[in-house]
């Protein structure tokens, strides 16, 4: 037999991206992707339908079911030490079980059978140990990110309850014989794994990576970048973001027509910065996801080339502020655009309002009203707050009744190092955002402190939400005593 790390050295495991293939429906797809450019690892009976350099198995049940497929499609066999038995790990190790499943000798004899610390059971001294989980699948994506992999795709490790149609005879022996309710339950521990080793992650089947693209100036920085972290957060597939600081509009003759904000007609100019191909979610910067953002990039366009979210009341006008774009067939021109307003042949209401520039067929409220949540939070329902009253945006209000939602995912991504205490200062010195956010990422005694709302209140007691200020600081407003380590 082979210790993980050796085997893992002797293959150049590092190199390449590699894909894991689960008994999900998504693995009915595989004819659609040219698998041969992965270093493809099966997971449980995945083995019996096709090669693989990896088999991954942790039961030896399956090992007994696949016998015969493991040794002629696996170049590897990856076993915990000590293997589980009917989802138990036994007090036993692997070697101990080479008379009863003469494939495990064979393989070990020949160098092709590679065992691996899993925390579940008992560890031997000298190699890592691989914490478990739900499924194989979590165990695989941290045991490849603990040795190095820094590209993993996935087809077939799907959520809900459903198998694949070609393991259906299996579907009273082995789906969730683990006791476990739903495939889903994998994922929280996959995104922990992602979010510490920074891997490139995501199934085969979603278009990678998320094109997001957020309308922000200088005032909103830093609520841009808690919005990305938040993102980050909640979503295991590779990011791009964009805040389009490179986008220039064209003078605009008649000023009822001039944009509200110094980003309004950035959106236009999506479709060209992403090359007028695949997909692209334009937000604006003050949001924060609390759900998987996948759920919004994977929607269906159908007929539409635009998707925006519905409005749940029925008093406010259609929001364009979350968008999912078709960029393959949207052939918007910023400089056309403008030239459209010039010309009188549409107006600033119709534009932004109304979508004009496109046909009404082609926009569509498809994106369910809880990925655009107007200053409204319902735990486990929520996926996007938007923090529409600019007066109460939580970086520059301690009275936003959902502020402490945004002010977590803050300190989060400070002390991830996301976002450095540098620019959080930098906002606060600007007049971007409110003095009393350094208190709150302090000390945790005098953030306690903070809760009979003395020290926000004097802090914030000279400050006005949304006045820019020079890059200067403002003598007016009193810098308070910075607590953090990092800046003490």
């Amino acid at each position: 037999m082979k210790e993980l790390t050796r085997w893992w050295s002797e293959i150049n495991g590092a190199n390449g991206t590699w894909l894991l293939l689960g008994k999900g429906p998504s693995f009915e797809r595989r004819d659609e992707f040219d698998l041969g450019q992965f270093r493809k690892v099966s997971l449980n009976h995945v083995v019996r339908e096709m090669l693989v350099e990896v088999a991954s198995i942790i039961d030896l049940d399956v090992v007994a079911d696949c016998a015969e497929s493991i040794y002629g499609n696996a170049h590897y066999l990856l076993m915990p030490r000590h293997p589980h038995v009917k989802h138990q790990p036994s007090e036993q190790p692997l070697e101990s079980f080479f008379t009863q499943l003469p494939v495990l000798e064979r393989m070990s004899r020949e160098g092709r059978l590679v065992w691996y610390n899993l925390s579940s059971g008992n560890t031997e001294p000298d190699s890592p140990i691989v914490p478990t989980g739900f499924f194989n699948g979590e165990v695989v994506v941290n045991l490849l990110a603990q040795l190095g992999a820094r590209s993993i795709r996935t087809l077939g490790m799907d959520g809900g309850v459903a198998y694949a149609s070609h393991f259906q005879d299996l579907d009273e022996r082995t789906r969730l014989a683990n006791g476990h309710s739903k495939f889903d339950l994998q994922f929280d521990g996959i995104q922990r794994t992602i979010r510490r080793y920074w891997i490139d992650y995501a199934p085969l089947i979603n278009e990678t990576p998320v094109r997001i693209f957020i309308g922000t100036d200088e005032s909103q920085k830093l609520g841009a970048r808690v919005l990305e972290y938040s993102i980050r957060k909640h979503c295991p597939q590779p990011l791009s973001f964009d805040h389009m600081e490179c986008v220039k509009v064209p003078p605009i003759n008649d000023p009822h027509n001039r944009p509200r904000t110094g980003f309004s007609f950035n959106r236009f100019a999506i479709p060209a910065l992403a090359g007028y191909r695949g997909r692209a979610v334009y937000l604006d910067a003050d949001m924060l996801v609390l759900r998987d953002f996948r759920e919004l990039w994977n929607l269906p366009f159908g007929e539409a080339t635009v998707l925006h979210a519905a409005t749940s009341d029925p008093r406010r006008p259609r929001q364009f502020s979350v968008l999912l774009l078709n960029c393959g067939k949207l052939q918007w021109d910023l400089p056309g655009i403008v030239r459209g307003l010039n010309d009188s042949r549409y107006d600033y209401e119709q534009l932004m309002k109304e979508l004009c520039i496109e046909p009404a067929a082609h926009v569509q409220d498809a994106i369910p009203p809880e990925w655009n949540s107007l200053e409204e939070y319902v735990p486990e329902r929520t996926g996007l707050i938007h923090y529409t009253d600019m007066m109460t945006q939580p970086w520059v209000s301690r009275a936003n009744r959902n502020g402490q939602l945004w002010l977590e995912h803050l300190r989060e991504a400070v002390d991830t190092g996301y976002i450095t205490l540098n620019e959080v200062e930098t906002a606060v010195r600007r007049g971007f955002a409110r003095p009393s956010l350094l208190w709150e990422l302090g000390h945790v005694a005098r953030r306690t402190a903070l809760l009979n709302g003395t020290v926000g209140w004097y802090l914030d007691r000279n400050f006005k939400p949304h006045q820019k200020l020079v890059a200067a600081p403002n003598p007016k407003i009193p810098r308070p005593e910075i607590v953090h380590p990092a800046l003490s």
